[in-house]
């Protein structure tokens, strides 16, 4: 099973990792997705497409948003800008990348549990980040994949992204808490390990709670969202890959962590 989607224009890359790792590409019969935010679901139409008899999971919420044409629309928008932006356009000529309503997901919730037959994966409903966000975790393995739901690691730093809510985001961070996890897989960045993998999720919590009272403080001081959002942008301009995202787009998301926190 591949874990997350990422960005659209990996395809060749990961095309190519299956042959330099000698994995045999009919064996991944399964692909959970778990948010649908643009940059975590670019590869789904291509092996769904590819293999048909692949089954694609998603939260109930991502499974219902990415029937509409209005969502997709707006990831297929996204996703070229990144290609354009990034210089892969040549490298993703002639691949089928697009969203198309054509691609059907089954909808998971908490509880629920995909079967890998010596591996199992327990799914946990983590909204924060996103409504639509899930978390995946293998007690076999020890690895909790939580996507955009759990902390960030950007070097020494973790970055916390509460979107949709920053209070729900932090219950969903003290839900994961709970699991023992010897891997903390993130979909930015790269995953953490050894010693550190424990305390990681603690860790998440305690700066995002710094996160939320920093744009607490700077709005009680200042009294203006917009202003909010823009000085939030400009304090975490490192935390923005604008490759990715124009940098307008990287505001208004500060625009929305600033809104749900002020009740606005």
């Amino acid at each position: 099973m591949l874990i997350n989607g990422g960005l659209s224009y990996i395809v060749p890359d990961l095309l190519g990792q299956f042959e330099a790792f000698g994995i045999d590409e009919p064996r991944i019969t399964k692909m959970l997705l778990l948010h649908s935010h643009f940059d975590h679901i670019g590869i789904a139409p291509f092996f769904k497409r590819r293999h048909p008899q692949m089954e694609v999971f998603a939260s109930v919420r991502a499974a219902s948003v990415l029937k509409k044409p209005a969502v997709t629309d707006t990831v297929n928008a996204a996703s070229q800008y990144a290609i354009e932006k990034s210089g892969y356009a040549d490298a993703c000529a002639g691949f089928d990348l697009a969203w198309r309503t054509d691609i059907d997901c089954v909808a998971l919730k908490e509880g629920d549990r995909i079967d890998l037959g010596e591996l199992e994966v327990e799914i946990y409903e983590t909204p924060g980040h996103s409504p639509c966000s899930i978390s995946a975790y293998s007690p076999q393995l020890k690895a909790l994949f939580p996507s955009d739901a759990g902390g960030v690691p950007l070097g020494e730093k973790i970055v916390t992204y509460g979107t949709s809510s920053f209070s729900t985001y932090i219950q969903s961070l003290e839900k994961l808490q709970s699991l023992h996890a010897h891997y903390v897989c993130s979909d930015h960045y790269g995953y953490v390990c050894g010693d550190e993998a424990p305390g990681f999720i603690r860790d998440s919590i305690t700066v995002a709670q710094e996160r939320k009272a920093i744009i607490a403080s700077t709005y009680q001081l200042i009294g203006d969202v917009e202003e909010t959002a823009q000085m939030m942008a400009d304090r975490f301009r490192d935390e923005g890959n604008f490759n990715l995202v124009p940098y307008d787009v990287f505001v208004a998301a500060q625009r929305s962590m600033v809104m749900h926190i002020v009740g606005k």
